[in-house]
C-alpha cells in the first residue's frame, strides 16, 4: 500500500483550518515525507486536527500568527503564505533560499501574486514575513507556470469577497490533475 502524498494534502489541511471541517484519507501519520510538517505549522498556529481510523480531520479554530523554518519542506511555502494571510498578525517563514530554483522563483512569485490580493509580504535575508489580515482582495493572479502557486491561490480565493481569476490554472496538472474537480466539490 502506497501512502498518500503530503505535498498535495497540505492544501486541504489549510483549507480545513481556515474554511470548513475536512477529512483527508490515505495519509500516514508517521510518514517520513517532509511536507508532513504542515501539521507542525498547524499546531504552532493553534490549529485543530485529529486522527480517526487513519483519516486526518482538520477543523477551523482560533488561529495565531506563527514562525516556522521551512528549509526542509520548501514546497509548503505557497500554501503557508495562504495560511498566514488568513491569520491576523505577522507570520515568519524561514528558508526562502530554497525557493529560487523551483518552477518559478517562489519567494518572488508569492510576494508578487499575493500582493495583487492586498497582502504585504516582506522578503528579508532568508525569511518571508507575511502580514496576515484574514481577508484578501479579489483580483486576477498568474500561476507563473507553477502548480503550487495555482493551488495556493485557489485556497486563498476563499479569503476574498468575489474569488480570484487564476491565469494558467492548468499548471496544477504537473502534480495534481484532479485538484480543480476536488475543489469544486467543497
Amino acid at each position: 500500500e502506497v501512502e498518500g502524498d503530503w505535498s498535495g494534502a497540505a492544501f486541504w489541511v489549510i483549507f480545513g483550518a481556515i474554511n470548513a471541517k475536512i477529512e483527508i484519507e490515505g495519509l500516514n501519520k508517521n510518514s517520513l515525507q517532509a511536507d508532513r510538517a504542515i501539521l507542525d505549522v498547524l499546531k504552532i498556529a493553534g490549529g485543530e486536527y485529529v486522527w480517526e481510523n487513519n483519516n486526518l480531520i482538520v477543523s477551523p479554530s482560533r488561529l495565531k500568527s506563527f514562525e516556522f523554518d521551512a528549509t526542509h519542506c520548501p514546497d509548503l511555502f505557497p500554501i503557508l503564505a495562504t495560511f498566514a494571510a488568513a491569520i491576523n498578525g505577522r507570520s515568519v517563514i524561514h528558508g526562502i533560499h530554497r525557493l529560487e530554483h523551483k518552477e518559478s522563483n517562489r519567494a518572488l512569485t508569492v510576494q508578487k501574486e499575493f500582493g495583487k490580493l492586498g497582502l504585504l509580504i516582506d522578503l528579508q535575508e532568508d525569511k518571508m514575513i507575511i502580514h496576515g489580515r484574514q481577508r484578501l482582495d479579489s483580483a486576477s493572479v498568474h500561476s507563473n507556470n507553477d502548480h503550487r502557486i495555482a493551488m495556493a491561490c485557489a485556497i486563498a480565493a476563499s479569503l476574498t469577497p468575489r474569488g480570484l481569476q487564476i491565469e494558467n490554472a492548468e499548471s496544477v496538472n504537473k502534480s495534481y490533475p484532479e485538484f480543480w474537480n476536488i475543489l469544486l466539490k467543497r
